[in-house]
């Protein structure tokens, strides 16, 4: 098994590259994702003053962590702000091929996340819809449409109390 380094800080172990597992983030580039996750809009030149690198090797790290996707810079909207006011949180029961369904699942654009996952369900998905309407459509018309779709339970979203994307690089 190999390792290396590369010009983003990023270790890798070639036993599992391209799995997501063997990163291994130096303390520079741990400290520039916190300072973007801090604010997503800070310039490469305060984010170069706060660790200690030039505004070059700051863009450079940064290009590589959304590159090698270990990150990524996006806009995070309040959904109701937007007009969607229906969220809610699905468990789904499948009967065969779980992956296949999760692929089913991350094509529908009204679907914000899937998990796979053990427990009581095997996939839990976010749906983030404009009604109750569009939220029964989803629901009923497409995903208990899927074949191996056993069983849902659907957890409508009341109020959010917390939503976060400062976990860090711990």
């Amino acid at each position: 098994m190999r390792t290396g380094r590369d010009d983003a800080g990023v270790t890798r172990s070639s036993a599992s590259a391209g799995r997501g597992h063997g990163r291994a983030l130096d303390e520079v580039s741990k400290r520039i994702i916190e300072q973007l996750q801090s604010d997503g809009r800070r310039s490469y030149a305060a984010i170069g003053k706060a660790v200690g690198l030039s505004e070059a090797a700051v863009r450079q790290r940064v290009q590589r962590l959304v590159d090698t996707g270990v990150m990524q810079i996006v806009a995070v909207t309040d959904p109701m702000q937007v007009g969607l006011f229906r969220q809610a949180m699905i468990g789904i029961e499948v009967e065969g091929d779980v992956e296949a369904v999760a692929e089913q699942l991350t094509a529908m654009d009204e679907i914000t996340y899937v998990i796979v996952c053990a427990g009581s369900f095997d996939l839990l998905c976010e749906v983030v819809c404009e009604d109750d309407g569009h939220l029964l459509e989803v629901l009923s018309k497409r995903i208990r449409a899927i074949p191996a779709v056993r069983h849902t339970e659907t957890f409508v979203y009341l109020k959010l109390c917390k939503q976060t994307y400062q976990w860090g690089t711990r």
